[in-house]
């Protein structure tokens, strides 16, 4: 269930499996291009967003429609950049993020992804199970666990492939739509304060922290990586015109499908400020105190209902694009291949875990403040995912004519910007508030080293491209040919074979001899790796040692056999440290070692062996392919 991934390709099961470049005419020609922005859009209306919404027009009117506006022009900016990585370089987000950063920024940044996927699997967890108990009156406990259904429906859906999901979840923004049209309609908003709300204002407090938790819940950091792999289920001419038509025609679908929710939130957020906030119930801060005031406010039975059926319909779809984002981010940085349904069932359960104690510790009633809380993580996870994609969208080696212009590179950091700018700002003045609080000084020690780990992980996430492209440059940039004058190299008479005892070892050995004769000495090497090893170094004597010190004297007695010299050394404990003491110590001149393939999770367990080997010895090192 558990595998490595051996495909380059995004959702490697649905890559490009809908053809753009058969001859269509008129719609049906954009029609085969519509479809992954609707995936993405259910994101920006799933039941965090409902919380946020809600809690901000009851309580500050029309008065926050301006970030709902200024959220959602930031996501199509942000989204379309997403869709012109995925069609021009054909990689995804976590792909171009692990060719790019070194391994311990990549495992950070994996971290960060899964964390903000969790968030947002936790507010639909929630919103699902406060859907079924408006409707049946199952308790929240059980609608909670309950939510864990729906990974069978997930595994249904993909079965009938990706134009079946994206069917499936434009039927389910249908009914969301068409709910809170008729919902908008019963409750007859002032149309003039409704344009006021347009008008930029001032935030205090606390409603900075509803802001920037609907910046999160509109600006999601996790679409941004669904979306650079979902657009390539699309098989397209990679000619210029072609991939010039894959861009224009996802413009348009992202155009679309966000403003569809857009309408969606503005009529949240509508809804809640011309029922609530103008009643004077300025203190609905649940989801389930709005459904019980709905009838008696508007006087209809159909709006409650239909509330709690739209909420459902939101929660359902949003869990389905969060576990495909979820196997990208998986795939994507550790090149781990989970079965989805297993995926699914996994996330589904460590969001469920948190909602369950919340409800038996806390009770019923602060449910809500979870789910705004799940939003404001998901916007401070923003920033680890806008920066690296305008940096990649901006790179002219890596995306050609492609990469984006100017005053489109301006704005994409302007709107990063805002973006830290309003979570340092929001995490600044809630760790001022811990540091001066009476909370015990290890809470705060912890907290000054938190924030010390995220500011170092974010300046080398934003430096770290820029300092890497100026030394490509600097590499392409050559001066004059040389003469070329020391061609003469003396043969080498020690040389270090570093075997893993795999079936490469033969391969390695073999090029080793090549590069001396038999007058040359060769230093068979290898590190045990067990436990026992590790602890007791040489004093190890468990299974696993004694097998590895039988190996490598019968590979040197072979190799006596055929009149070779061969000394042999084992190394304990640390690999690169041994390597390099091994060959050092034995005055070897060069080194040969094979390439190790690890992949994903290895390399960050591991290292990066070879790097780290050759960068400590001053010799030739000679890397054997696999």
């Amino acid at each position: 269930m558990v595998n490595k991934s051996h495909s380059d390709h995004s959702l490697s099961e649905v890559h490009e499996t809908v053809d753009t470049t058969a001859p269509r005419r008129g719609f049906r020609r954009i029609l085969a291009y519509i479809g992954p922005a609707y995936l993405v859009s259910v994101g920006y209306m799933d039941p965090g967003n409902w919380a946020t919404d809600l809690q901000g027009g009851a309580r500050f009117g029309y008065s926050l429609i301006w970030v709902l506006l200024m959220s959602n022009l930031m996501a199509l900016l942000l989204q379309s950049l997403s869709a012109r990585l995925g069609i021009v370089r054909r990689r995804d987000l976590a792909q171009v993020n692990r060719e790019t950063y070194p391994p311990i920024v990549n495992f950070c940044l994996y971290i960060l992804a899964e964390l903000a996927i969790a968030a947002c699997d936790l507010a639909e967890v929630l919103g699902m199970a406060i859907g079924i108990y408006l409707l049946t009156g199952l308790p929240l406990i059980w609608g909670t666990v309950i939510t864990v259904l729906d990974t069978f429906l997930f595994l249904l859906l993909q079965r009938w492939g990706i134009r079946k999901m994206e069917a499936f979840i434009v039927s389910l923004v249908l009914i969301i739509g068409v709910s809170f049209l008729v919902e908008i309609i019963l409750a007859k908003p002032h149309l003039g304060s409704v344009v006021k709300g347009f008008l930029p204002g001032a935030l205090n407090n606390e409603s900075l922290y509803i802001a920037v938790g609907i910046i999160g819940a509109t600006v999601m950091p996790h679409n941004l990586y669904l979306h650079s792999a979902l657009v390539q289920t699309r098989k397209i001419s990679t000619d210029a015109a072609g991939v010039r038509r894959a861009l224009k025609y996802n413009l348009i679908d992202s155009t679309i499908a966000l403003n569809a929710a857009f309408f969606v939130n503005a009529a949240i957020l509508v809804l809640a400020a011309s029922v609530f906030f103008s009643s004077g119930h300025t203190q609905v801060a649940r989801i389930q105190d709005a459904h019980q005031l709905l009838l008696p406010l508007l006087g209809s039975k159909l709006a409650p209902v239909l509330f709690a059926v739209a909420l459902i319909a939101a929660g359902q779809s949003s869990t389905l694009t969060g576990t495909l984002a979820g196997q990208i981010v998986m795939e994507g940085y550790l090149q781990l291949r989970i079965n989805p349904w297993l995926r699914r069932l996994l996330t589904r359960l460590i969001a469920i875990i948190p909602a369950v104690l919340v409800i038996l510790l806390y009770g019923e009633e602060k449910v809500d403040d979870l789910l705004v809380f799940s939003q404001v993580i998901l916007s401070l996870q923003l920033g680890f995912a806008v920066i690296p994609l305008i940096h990649f969208v901006s790179d002219k080696r890596a995306m050609g004519e492609y990469a984006i212009r100017l005053h489109i590179k301006l704005l994409a950091w302007l709107v990063a910007i805002v973006l830290v700018f309003l979570n340092v700002k929001l995490v600044g003045e809630e760790s001022i508030s811990i540091l001066s609080s009476d909370a015990h000084w290890y809470w705060k020690a912890l907290l000054v080293l938190g924030l010390l780990l995220f500011i170092g992980l974010f300046l080398v996430m934003t430096f770290f491209p820029l300092i890497k492209n100026r030394r490509q440059k600097e590499h392409a940039l050559h001066g004059e040919t040389p003469v070329l004058r020391e061609l003469n190299v003396q043969p080498m008479q020690r040389i270090a074979v570093a075997l893993d005892f795999s079936r490469v070892d033969e391969k390695l050995i073999a090029y080793a001899l090549s590069q001396g004769n038999k007058t040359a000495t060769y230093i068979l090497l290898h590190v045990v790796e067990s436990v026992s090893a590790r602890y007791s170094g040489e004093a190890s004597d468990d299974d696993e040692t004694r097998e590895d010190r039988l190996r490598i004297e019968n590979y040197a007695g072979q190799l006596r056999q055929l009149g070779y010299l061969v000394e042999t050394h084992l190394g304990y404990r640390n690999r690169v440290k041994e390597i390099v003491r091994i060959v050092k110590t034995s005055h070897a001149e060069m080194l040969v070692m094979g390439a190790h393939r690890h992949s994903g999770l290895k390399d960050y367990i591991f290292g990066e062996t070879i790097e780290s080997v050759r960068h400590a010895l001053p010799i030739p090192v000679l890397i054997i392919g696999r």
